[in-house]
């Protein structure tokens, strides 16, 4: 049995040594391409696609547990800034402002930003805040919730059902902090002077409730009073994503950490851009619902769907994070956005690819005019470099012509 099984994002598939109930859970779930490997028994052949992280298999009657890790093949760095940019592009997200201290893989790495910024964010004390609150006492504080003594005390004047805003520490910002550190002190794989430093994060967030597992996050507003706390709870959003790993399957223990880089490279992609536009007069609309058909009956979700300052439909861009092929872009992505153009009424459309062998190109579809344009960035620049591109193919969506 291998304790580690050390894969990297869509590198050709490795047969490993594994024991029947991981390798059945991994062809089950969606972190890797799974199957038995058909001339070695025992031995499973593992290929990973775009998810990166690690998971750990606890194995019944077996000390250490299987953890099978996935290496994404943008640097940490470059990860991180993906991340915090989709998250918050008004930010100070640039290549070191998240200090990984060196980590090489993902979930240190994670631990220790989101412990630096949850330190930061504590450092002048925990936010307070006022909280609607509703209870039953003998007491009476704030307002008598008229119709639910009736319903419950029958006309009884004691005790009295209360409503009434709390001034306290335990509000949705902190509770959100408290959960992901919670979360990342589950997991297996975070370094022991970084689980010290969570532990006393955990500490200071003491009078704040934990939430409950499976329950939507409270809701929180950026306002000038919490400022200090936005990049920590951006962080803390990611690690409570619905990336996290952690349920039974049988007797196996499954707990770990995924990121989709499908939907981080999407969600850079289409962040940037409507910044960039909008710093033209544009406006930009993310998984804009439109139909194919007349009937209404084909819903279409486009990824990023720019509206000029009159209102009217000007671009339409899909994100696409693809694997290096020798043929280039897959043809099945220019079907989808010629069908796009038509339902919008556009003669020109835009597909945008992590770089890989393929460069920028542009085709004109026969009979119709529609231009469809394939962009490819490439995600080991730096990130002036990075944005940079993403300025140049803001440049070409407001200049489309209208039709």
């Amino acid at each position: 049995m291998t304790p580690v099984v050390e894969l990297v994002e869509h590198a050709p598939a490795r047969s490993i040594p594994l024991p029947e109930a991981v390798g059945r859970a991994l062809a089950a779930g969606d972190m890797v391409d799974a199957s038995p490997d058909p001339y070695i028994p025992g031995r499973w052949s593992l290929r990973a696609g775009s998810k990166v992280g690690a998971v750990a298999f606890a194995v019944p009657g077996v000390d250490t547990p299987v953890t099978v890790r996935v290496t994404p093949k943008v640097p940490i760095t470059r990860l991180f800034f993906l991340l915090g940019y989709a998250l918050s592009p008004n930010g100070i997200w640039r290549d070191g402002e998240v200090e990984v201290a060196g980590h090489r893989d993902l979930l240190p790495a994670l631990a220790h930003a989101v412990e630096q910024q949850v330190d930061r964010a504590l450092r002048q004390g925990l936010l307070q805040g006022y909280r609607a609150t509703e209870e039953t006492s003998l007491v009476v504080r704030g307002r008598i919730r008229e119709s639910e003594q009736i319903r419950r005390r029958f006309g009884a004047a004691l005790p009295v059902e209360l409503a009434y805003d709390e001034f306290t520490t335990d509000i949705a910002e902190n509770r959100i902090l408290r959960a992901a550190v919670e979360r990342l002190l589950r997991l297996p794989g975070v370094p022991g002077d970084v689980r010290r430093r969570l532990l006393h994060q955990r500490a200071r967030l003491a009078d704040t409730a934990v939430l409950v597992r499976g329950q939507p996050l409270p809701k929180w507003r950026p306002t000038r009073l919490n400022s200090r706390y936005h990049q920590a709870l951006h962080l803390a959003r990611a690690v409570l994503a619905d990336t996290s790993v952690e349920h039974s399957a049988g007797e196996l223990r499954v707990d770990g950490f995924l990121f989709d880089m499908n939907k981080l490279f999407e969600d850079f992609v289409t962040v940037a851009l409507r910044e960039a536009c909008r710093a033209r007069g544009y406006s930009a609309r993310l998984q804009d619902a439109h139909h194919l058909d007349e009937g209404a009956a084909i819903r279409m979700k486009p990824d990023f769907v720019l509206y000029g300052p009159d209102g009217a439909v000007c671009a339409v861009v899909d994100a696409k994070y693809k694997v290096e092929k020798r043929e280039g872009f897959p043809d099945a992505d220019l079907y989808q956005m010629l069908a796009y153009c038509t339902a919008l009424g556009l003669p020109e459309g835009h597909l945008v690819y992590a770089k890989g062998n393929a460069s920028h190109a542009a085709h004109t579809v026969r009979h119709a005019g529609i231009v469809i344009h394939q962009h490819a960035l490439d995600l080991g620049r730096d990130r002036s470099g990075l944005l940079a591109d993403i300025e140049e193919v803001a440049a070409r969506l407001v200049s489309t012509p209208r039709v």
